[in-house]
């Protein structure tokens, strides 16, 4: 027998204060990174009166236009040129859900451009993304 369990015995519990330490500050880490994760662009979007909210999974994709008229896939910008190749490779081939979210001061063309990219790239069901009206 070791010298140590001849004088104090086996220790037979086990000391969780450093698990319950290192799963507090876990807890904190993710309680802060979560809502930065999920924030998106600043987009002012259209308003009407019948609203669905966006599926929260992972398996759709944002499209977003601002108001300056670029293009973000998530928080990656895009240009319109590339815009078919990268919505083939991220979204058709990957099988994801596409939205559009487009700020309400875009021009009307520069959607239906988007729209028929999208269309090009394979995207057959293009959700479009907007806001109930506030009540006043």
């Amino acid at each position: 027998m070791p010298l140590y369990a001849r004088k104090r015995g086996f220790v037979s519990e086990i000391n969780v204060t450093p698990f319950v330490d290192v799963m507090l500050v876990l807890l904190i880490i993710f309680m802060v990174t979560a809502p930065l994760l999920t924030e998106g662009l600043e987009v002012e979007l259209p308003e009407t009166k019948e609203v669905q909210s966006l599926p929260a999974d992972n398996e759709n994709l944002v499209l977003s236009v601002t108001a300056d008229g670029r293009l973000f896939l998530g928080n990656t910008e895009v240009a319109l040129e590339n815009l078919d190749a990268v919505l083939r490779q991220t979204v058709t081939d990957q099988r994801k859900q596409l939205f559009l979210q487009a700020d309400k001061q875009v021009p009307y063309g520069l959607v239906v451009e988007v729209m028929g990219q999208a269309k090009a790239a394979g995207i057959e069901n293009l959700g479009v993304v907007a806001q109930r009206p506030e009540k006043k």
